[in-house]
């Protein structure tokens, strides 16, 4: 049995561990909101640019075998990319751990060379104990990423693929589902899927008719990097609201927990303060009684 001080003593750190994951908690849902409504704002652009390639797709101009875009040109797979997005801190309860494994398995059941790309420090540092390939690394990019820095990271993916060192790319994050739901996703990025083949079938708004000037062709050498960049940068974006939305939800918890903690304590150190009590009380009452005889 633990005795008052030590009780003590436990009560104190409980009641300041609260304190630390109270005050993550606040910071964490204070960012967490902007962090969604970036995520969510940038979606009606790339609906807008899938929209506008499906329509390219459809003309059949833009992806004749001649004139095609490298983007679009399926070739023999020899080396594959990854650009795996993962937070740079952790306290986010189970969301690092599960990028990382869903990214493990992915890159365990492929048998070509894999060149990994990480965006944040969670993701380097496993592939890093992984011993996997590390053809490059973006870190502190910030609880807000601009559009100015996700840019590099998709210009570093789009000339690894242009110059022949990998010849397919895809995509790991975590998507923002909700604020207690972030999923794990990996899609193929480079070379680039016409949306309505992607889909299978295209909505009203993927099969809009658009007139191209001067041609689809030209059109779709200027479209393709911006949907690429702005693929990287939704993702990335999704990836900090994920962030931001985990670790508001375990630090929550981790505040309940400590709670619970601390009355479970409060209760122990009541009971031993009581018994203590009632022993001296004993011992008084016993002394008294030898005096009398």
């Amino acid at each position: 049995m633990p005795t008052i001080r030590q009780l003590k003593r436990r009560i104190t750190s409980v009641q300041n561990t609260a304190k630390i994951t109270n005050a993550l908690q606040l910071v964490a849902a204070s960012k967490m909101r902007r962090a969604q409504d970036r995520a969510t704002q940038g979606r009606p652009y790339a609906e807008k640019i899938q929209g506008v390639l499906a329509s390219l797709a459809s003309t059949g101009e833009a992806g004749e075998e001649d004139g095609k875009h490298p983007f679009l040109v399926q070739r023999p797979v020899k080396n594959i990319g990854i650009l795996h997005i993962t937070p740079d801190r952790g306290l986010c309860g189970a969301l690092n751990s599960n990028l990382n494994r869903e990214a493990a398995s992915f890159v365990a059941e492929i048998n070509e060379p894999v060149s990994m790309v990480a965006v944040g420090k969670k993701g380097r540092d496993f592939f890093l104990r992984s011993e996997l390939n590390l053809a490059a690394e973006f870190t502190e990019l910030g609880d807000y990423p601009a559009l100015t820095q996700t840019q590099t990271v998709a210009k570093v993916i789009m000339e690894d693929y242009l110059n022949g060192r990998v010849d397919k790319v895809f995509i790991s994050f975590g998507e923002f589902i909700n604020t207690v739901n972030q999923q794990p996703v990996i899609k193929q990025l480079l070379p680039v899927i016409p949306p309505e083949q992607a889909d299978g079938e295209a909505d009203d708004a993927l099969t809009q008719e658009y007139i191209f000037e001067p041609n689809p062709l030209l059109v779709y050498e200027r479209l393709l990097p911006r949907y690429v960049i702005m693929q990287v940068h939704s993702a990335i974006l999704e990836s900090a609201a994920s962030e931001q939305s985990a670790r508001m939800v375990a630090m929550k918890n981790a505040t309940d927990n400590a709670s619970d903690i601390e009355s479970e304590l409060t209760l122990t150190y009541n009971k031993v303060r009581q018994e203590q009590i009632t022993s001296d009380l004993l011992a008084i009452v016993g002394g008294a009684e030898a005096l009398l005889e």
